[in-house]
């Protein structure tokens, strides 16, 4: 008996851990990740965030029932991108490109968690300034991660 419990326990536990390890991937150095491309990734969940922003303000005054559903799926979109960005930049960038030994470190550190803070501004808000602010701080993290040519 108690053998089976601590099996199940074992099971659940890895379970409850799975989802936190397939989203971990890479916190060796594994050398497989292009950071410009997360970087372009990043950019791509922007321009999501600024389509949510347009489709919200053009659904706004609108109150059929197809309208406000479609309302609250770009809500939504707007969140998970928005959430990406954050979870990109912790979950990557903070734990593996970001260190301390770094010369410019403090300006690294400022200007990564510059992106963390504009995305949750733009899942609190639905204004194109907030948008705005977050792609400029995307793009201002492009020159510490260049496109390299093959």
């Amino acid at each position: 008996m108690l053998h089976k419990t601590i099996s199940g326990i074992s099971v659940l536990t890895f379970l409850i851990l799975l989802p936190v390890l397939a989203s971990a991937h890479c916190q060796v150095p594994c050398g497989i990740y292009d950071d410009h491309a997360r970087v372009e990734a990043m950019l791509e969940d922007v321009k999501t965030v600024k389509k949510a922003v347009n489709m919200l303000q053009e659904l706004a005054d609108k109150t059929d029932v197809q309208s406000r559903q479609q309302f609250i799926r770009w809500v939504m979109n707007k969140e998970h991108h928005a959430q990406n960005i954050i979870s990109t930049i912790s979950n990557y960038f903070l734990t593996q490109r970001v260190k301390a030994s770094q010369k410019d470190y403090v300006e690294r550190l400022k200007r990564h968690h510059a992106v963390i803070v504009n995305a949750m501004k733009a899942k609190q808000k639905a204004d194109m300034a907030t948008v705005k602010k977050l792609k400029a701080s995307v793009k201002a993290l492009e020159e510490y991660y260049p496109e390299h040519k093959h």
